[in-house]
């Protein structure tokens, strides 16, 4: 079990609350990346050991160029770190995307949709975003009923780590 590091809490919800990842978290991330199921189908490789994790880890600036990243998940009582969620921006499609990724041993525990939605409000009523998007590959009918459960609708086929994948979006009416 992997627990809760020192690390700016952005958001809670009622199981769960999601802070920044640090550096410190190399071993969380690394563990994370190392199960193939767990990246089945995001299109991303392991990471190589625990000092490619941390090296990741220090280079990653989302949260001070754009304000928000991928936030790792703990459970509020017991402070394990259950995975990560969070919004992502994407300069070259200028899109905000959610994103999440758990452990195997979290799954189907409503985890991923509980920290999706709270992503979702979060990226509406503090950061004053319009549309929020999710990529999944088509294969992948978890990750997308995680999608629909956050609000998010079915609009278009495209890519997702290569692979045929499906994007789901959510806009924000006035």
């Amino acid at each position: 079990m992997i627990s809760h590091q020192p690390g700016k809490i952005i958001l809670e919800t009622a199981r769960l609350f999601l802070r920044e990842i640090t550096p410190e978290d190399a071993q969380f991330a690394y563990d994370l990346n190392l199960d193939p199921d767990v990246i089945r189908y995001t299109g991303d490789s392991a990471f190589t050991s625990v000092s490619d994790a941390r090296s990741f880890l220090e280079k990653y600036d989302h949260y001070t160029k754009y304000g928000f990243g991928r936030w790792a998940v703990a459970d509020k009582n017991s402070h394990e770190l259950l995975g990560w969620c969070g919004l992502k921006y994407t300069p070259e499609n200028d899109e905000h995307d959610v994103g999440y990724r758990f452990f195997k041993r979290n799954w189907n525990r409503g985890y991923a949709t509980e920290s999706a939605k709270a992503c979702v409000d979060y990226g509406f009523t503090s950061l004053g975003l319009q549309t929020i998007v999710g990529r999944a590959m088509r294969e992948n009918l978890a990750s997308i009923k995680v999608l629909q459960k956050a609000g998010l609708h079915y609009w278009k086929d495209d890519k997702c780590g290569g692979e045929d994948g499906v994007i789901y979006r959510i806009t924000q009416t006035p």
